[in-house]
């Protein structure tokens, strides 16, 4: 048995039983991958995939504990080959972020380009996507980057709380809001088509537990991923924007009117979510760091190696 072959192994499972996706995945051939699987499984004395004709249609029972131990196996090689990198004082290599569309193009640019100034040799790999595709690409990525209204995530690695931060309005100067000299309410918001991230339309929402509290129900009028297409939408009239308060800076022109969002939505966090166990390369930590610096960077080690307990400070808001 070798570390190939459970690399492989565990392609073929995240590929979906695709032994063309899988060899893709590695970078081998599907001859290959296919002929370190029959070795694997005469190996083992059983088969790991469940087969129709030359196709694989899922994992057989015994797979299950065989894929779960070599998913730990190569986590725990993968931390050798960091700690070794790091003992010798080498700076290159491939940083993966799995992250939402927000914290991709108005969180981590400059924090980014400061890390690639530092080490020229590391290549930087994000992974755009929702909250859930987020937690679910951390077997691969370094850290992934989510936010949440208030509570720490839902995960079993750990979360570093980054910064809080408020959902605002977006809107044409013509628009009935505008006129407004306060925050709408939840109930005045409710009479209009509202453009939102598309977390919004989810039962368990934030928003819309909101508005579920104050009796009202939102007209959501559409919903994206990215800020700039919400405000594409409401240059068109489509309806009000509900946005993070880092995208509205760069995006709100002559044309639009920025004003607060009902106090009653609650305020977000973001965190940082790093696979416990996780042994970072330096150059990850630091830029982990860049984007927490409130939390001292050798308590920040010590949390992640599991020799310290998290006592975060208080969490800064995003302005600050």
């Amino acid at each position: 048995m070798t570390l190939t072959q459970l690399r492989y192994l565990v392609a073929i499972a995240d590929s979906g039983f695709n032994i063309t996706q899988a060899a893709e995945r590695v970078h081998a051939t599907q001859p290959g991958l296919s002929k370190q699987l029959k070795q694997l499984e005469d190996e083992l004395g059983f088969q790991l995939f469940l087969r129709k004709g030359r196709s694989l249609e899922g994992v057989a029972p015994a797979g299950v504990r065989v894929i779960e131990h070599a998913r730990k196996i190569l986590a725990e090689a993968a931390n050798i080959r960091s700690y070794a990198a790091n003992e010798r004082g080498e700076h290159r290599g491939r940083l993966l972020l799995a992250t939402t569309h927000t914290q991709a193009r108005y969180v981590l640019p400059k924090v980014i380009a400061d890390i690639t100034r530092r080490y020229p040799q590391v290549s930087v790999d994000l992974f755009a996507s929702g909250d859930a595709e987020v937690l679910d690409k951390l077997d691969e990525a370094d850290f992934g980057l989510i936010s949440t209204a208030g509570s720490a995530p839902a995960t079993s690695g750990v979360a570093v709380p980054l910064f809080r931060w408020q959902r605002v309005l977006l809107v044409p100067k013509a628009h009935p809001l505008a006129a407004l000299e306060r925050a709408p309410s939840l109930a005045e918001l409710a009479r209009h088509p509202l453009i939102s991230y598309e977390s919004s339309i989810l039962p368990e929402s934030s928003l819309q537990r909101a508005f579920a509290a104050a009796g009202v129900k939102p007209q959501i009028a559409m919903t994206a991923r990215d800020a700039n297409l919400i405000v594409a939408y409401v240059r068109t009239g489509l309806g009000a924007g509900l946005l993070a308060e880092m995208a509205v800076g760069e995006l709100a022109g002559d044309d639009l009117r920025v004003i607060p969002a009902p106090p009653e939505l609650p305020e977000c966090i973001t965190w940082a979510v790093v696979p416990r166990g996780r042994v970072l390369r330096e150059y990850a930590l630091e830029l982990l760091h860049g984007l927490a610096p409130q939390v001292d960077a050798r308590d920040l080690r010590r949390i992640l190696e599991g020799n310290l307990s998290p006592d975060w400070p208080e969490t800064p808001r995003w302005q600050a």
